[in-house]
């Protein structure tokens, strides 16, 4: 099973920006795919973005989040957000999972313990 860990979150005012890291023991070209989460108090996890040999959005990040791989090692992937609103004030999660990006969070074998986001003045 594969190490999963996240970083970057923190507090962020209204419409600023934040960068959110994932770092995996496995390689996410070929075999393994990262994919981020959030998850917002009593509800369950809701997909963001996923990336493998190509990127995926929900239709919520598309526009303002933008989710992009480390070239040389393969084992990395950050998620710039922009123009951050209160309502997005959440856990985020990353997770790994073998071949093919799923939004069903049940699908993800690997998980990081999640980074808190809080967008407030």
């Amino acid at each position: 099973q594969a190490q999963v860990v996240e970083s970057g979150g923190g507090l962020v005012q209204p419409g600023g920006s934040l960068t959110l890291s994932c770092t995996a023991s496995v390689r996410i070209v070929g075999h393994y795919v990262m994919a981020w989460f959030r998850q917002f108090p009593g509800k369950d996890r809701e997909f963001i973005a996923g990336i493998g040999s190509d990127t995926y959005y929900a239709d919520s990040a598309k526009g303002r989040f933008t989710l992009s791989r480390d070239i040389a090692g393969y084992n990395f992937a950050s998620l710039q957000m922009n123009s951050l609103k209160h309502e997005v004030t959440a856990t985020y999660c990353c997770a790994v999972k073998r071949y093919d990006v799923y939004q069903d969070p049940s699908e993800y074998t690997s998980w990081g313990t999640g980074t808190k986001v809080t967008v407030s003045s």
